[in-house]
This record gives C-alpha cells, structure tokens and sequence, in this order.
C-alpha cells in the first residue's frame, strides 16, 4: 500500500510559499524580540500601537510562509467552539481567584505594591484595553497562533508546543526583572538581593513556559485561538481586579 503523505505536505497543485517555515519561524522570531524590545520601553498607547503592528506583521510572515486563518486558529468554523471554551475557562479562574482571596493563607498571594496608587479608572484601563490588546492579543497571535501554527504544520503538535512555550517562557524575562521588589509574597521567598531577583526573573520563566504548555494543549484541543485568550485575559485582568480589591 502506498504511505499516506504527512500532515504538513504541499498538496501538488498549491503553489510554493514564498518562504519556507524555517525563514517565517526566524521572521516571527525578529518581530518578537523587537515588539518585546518596544513594548517595554514604550509602555501605555505606543505600546498599544507596537502591539498591533506587530500582530499584523506576523500575521503577514504566516501567510508568506503558505500558513492559513486555520493555523492562526482563526478559522471562521471554530471561533464559535473557541468562544465557549473562553467563557467557561474565565469564570473558572474567577471562581478560583475568588477563592483565593477569601483563604487567608493564600490572600497574600494578590498583594503587589504597583496596586497602591491605582485608580478605578487605570484598572479599567489596565483590565479592558492593556491586557487584551497590549498583552493577550499580541503574545496567543505569535505563540499560540503563527509560531504554533507554523511548527505544527511541519513538525507536529508536540514540537510546536515546546518551541512555544519555551520561547513563552523566554519572552517573560524583562516584565519580571522587578517582580521580586514588586510582589511582597515572591519577595519573602527569594529575597531581594540580586540573587533573589535572578531567581525571580528564573522562576517566572519556568511558570510561564508551563502555562505555554496549558494554552498551546487548549488551541490544540478547542482548535481555536480564542480558548487560551480567554484564559490568559482572565489570568491577567482578574488578578489585577483581585489585587487591586484586596490592597
């Protein structure tokens, strides 16, 4: 019997891309480090604005690479199966968080000292506009919608998903340069000497490369990019609302 063809192989009446996976995964790597580079040092509306050139460009190198709205997980068919899974993966960490901030012992978990000054008006902003277009929309596109996409298409799900979150991981090095000063509970345990923040900034790169794991198997199992969006706006928005409640 002849061997089926894999997954990932060109049908022989669809063009060649103009570039191959291997030139779009470094072209996404390139815009990345660059909008990580940008997203830092010009916080708030410019950062807003690098995010969403960024989503466009690299939305732009997975169609170059022969990529389509299905390996984004964005393909029309899903988003409806997508937006349950959001909805349902919100009011779990909803209810979670609430939990946590009614326990006592796991209260102090929320307290962060960047919350002393912050108005109602900056938590919306934070909540409903920051989180969902300056982080959410920027970091699920590029790792969970054109790296993942991408590698998948031509090494499978299990590559795709370490490739991912390892970069995940990696991407979260300069938001937690000052976590260890910024979070009393992170603080307690690892100090805040230099040491102590190197093992903060360590420690935030081995959670978040975990939590690429949990999103990448949740685009894989909804087969919709929405799905880990959801989870990773709720993770954000409702940790500041938790937060910003309890100070």
């Amino acid at each position: 019997m002849p061997r089926h063809a894999p997954e990932h192989a060109r049908p022989p009446d669809r063009p060649r891309p103009p570039i191959g996976t291997s030139t779009g995964v470094a072209l996404t790597l390139a815009v990345l480090t660059a909008a990580n580079a940008a997203v830092h040092l010009w916080p708030g509306p410019p950062g807003l604005v690098t995010s969403v050139v960024a989503v466009a460009l690299l939305l732009g190198v997975l169609r170059l690479a022969g990529g389509t709205w299905a390996d984004a997980g964005l393909a029309p068919g899903t988003l409806v199966r997508g937006a349950r899974w959001a909805l349902v993966l919100v009011g779990l960490v909803g209810a979670v968080y609430l939990a946590g901030a009614l326990i006592p012992a796991t209260r102090t978990l929320f307290e962060d000292r960047r919350y002393a000054g912050m108005t109602g008006t900056e938590l919306a902003l934070r909540g409903f506009v920051l989180v969902p277009v300056g982080t959410v929309l920027l970091e699920e596109t590029a790792f969970r919608g054109v790296l993942y996409g991408l590698v998948r298409r031509a090494r499978g799900a299990v590559r795709a998903t370490v490739v991912s979150s390892v970069l995940f991981g990696l991407w979260h090095v300069l938001p937690s340069l000052h976590l260890a000063t910024a979070k009393p509970a992170v603080g307690t345990v690892v100090g805040t000497s230099g040491a102590g923040a190197v093992l903060a900034v360590l420690g935030a790169v081995l959670f978040t490369a975990a939590a690429g794991v949990l999103f990448c198997e949740l685009r894989r199992r909804s087969d919709s990019l929405l799905a880990p969006m959801g989870l990773h706006w709720a993770v954000n928005a409702l940790g500041y609302l938790t937060g910003f409640l309890l100070r």
